[in-house]
């Protein structure tokens, strides 16, 4: 995908500025990185976004902005990146995240984990709360598995959007070299 694609979706830096709420912030979220949409600013904000997905509850875009911010990579991309977890996906990866986490740890750590509670949608609080509790009962290997997998994904992610970004690149090169070579020259 091009660049004119993603700049078409993404907001300016000046309608961003118009929003006076975000004044409190100050001039750090202006900062000319956070919004240039290069290779190295949209790998970072893709891995950003990887890794603060999967931080727990509604903290999620908070995490990616500051990751963002602290190491100057694509803000827009950082946070519309966090939006892979879901109610779909955010149990099966906390599974993976603790199975991750009990080989690392050993089998014995993965011997007794307690299966998820049953989503009662007459009850979304109480269902929220009983998985709460859930992955609490789940305790180091979760916490560790979850470290390793946001680690994992967030390298994994910057790599692929780097050489996904060197192939394109190549290849307009490539398209643009086609045309200024005119046949039968």
């Amino acid at each position: 995908m091009s660049r004119r694609f993603f700049k078409r979706y993404l907001p300016s830096v000046d309608k961003v500025r118009e929003v006076k709420a975000l004044a409190l912030l100050g001039d750090r979220l202006f900062h000319p990185a956070l919004w240039h949409l290069n290779r190295r600013s949209a790998a970072g904000g893709f891995a950003a976004g990887l890794f603060c997905g999967l931080i727990p509850g509604p903290f999620q875009m908070l995490g990616a902005g500051i990751v963002a911010v602290m190491f100057r990579v694509n803000l827009p991309v950082a946070l519309a990146t966090t939006l892979y977890t879901n109610p779909l996906t955010i149990v099966p990866l906390y599974l993976v995240a603790y199975q991750f986490g009990a080989f690392v740890l050993g089998a014995a750590a993965g011997r007794d984990a307690p299966a998820p509670p049953d989503w009662m949608w007459s009850q979304p609080i109480a269902s929220a709360e009983a998985y709460g509790h859930w992955m609490l009962a789940l305790g180091a290997p979760l916490a560790l598995g979850l470290l390793l997998l946001a680690c994992s994904l967030a390298l994994v992610g910057y790599v692929a959007v780097r050489m996904l970004w060197s192939a394109h690149l190549r290849r307009a090169w490539a398209a643009r070299k086609g045309q200024r070579t005119a046949p039968g020259d």
